[in-house]
């Protein structure tokens, strides 16, 4: 299949797990995960209908807004982010999905102060306690939201999650549910007034109608619309 193809399968993918659910189609953001694929890439899947992107490189990032690549898209950041590189980061994108310490959330609160705003973030949340990946563990997102509530140039959207790689039908369900309950324990305790949270970024190409079903906003889509990536480059 083509790219146009690949898209209108996906997103009817996307609005059956949704009517399924008894959601709203409209309710999902279908972000296209654009790592390793060109600017030409990007400007054609836009063109087919795409209406946000989300990059994991912070240099593919840069590269693409230089070839003003993503113009009729929104641009998220879902890829690890490293201190020393929010400054091309934040007042780009529109919401950073990937803010995994209190380091990281304070970089960017400095910076976006810099820039007089106020930067969209989630917080990643690493459920399995897998050492390969970061993020706060569950325990922590707590802690976390509130640091993220009392800063004056973030604002803290949700919750997002790479659960483990899984190869049975539903066998990330369970991972999907948790962040769902964890964004409703942080709402109930800091109040509807502290924080902004509408967010849950979780789902993927493999497994995005058991994210749909338990509630993600945002399912993030790569390999589904542009086929396997290709090995990537060492930086």
């Amino acid at each position: 299949m083509g790219l146009r193809e690949n898209i209108a399968r996906v997103r009817s993918g996307i609005d059956a797990a949704a009517r399924a659910a008894g959601r709203e189609p409209s309710e999902i953001t279908r972000l296209a995960a654009t790592q390793t694929q060109s600017s030409d890439t990007l400007r054609a899947a836009i063109a087919a209908g795409i209406t946000a992107c989300g990059e994991n490189r912070v240099q593919e990032l840069t590269a693409h807004l230089a070839d003003r690549a993503y113009e009729g898209a929104q641009l998220h950041f879902i890829g690890h982010l490293q201190t020393n590189k929010v400054r091309y980061v934040v007042g780009k994108a529109a919401l950073i999905h990937s803010v995994s310490s209190d380091k990281l959330l304070r970089a960017i609160d400095a910076q976006a102060a810099k820039l007089g705003i106020v930067q969209d973030i989630l917080l990643e949340i690493n459920l399995a306690g897998e050492a390969s990946k970061s993020g706060f563990a569950p325990g922590d997102a707590l802690p976390a939201a509130r640091a993220a509530a009392g800063l004056g140039h973030v604002r803290l959207r949700g919750l997002m999650c790479i659960p483990p790689a899984s190869t049975q039908d539903g066998g990330n369900l369970h991972f999907f549910e948790a962040l769902r309950q964890l964004a409703v324990d942080i709402r109930q305790e800091i109040g509807d007034n502290g924080i902004d949270m509408d967010v849950l970024s979780m789902g993927m190409s493999g497994d995005y109608p058991d994210a749909v079903a338990a509630g993600s906003t945002c399912v993030r889509v790569g390999t589904a619309l542009f086929g396997p990536r290709p090995p990537m480059e060492r930086s």
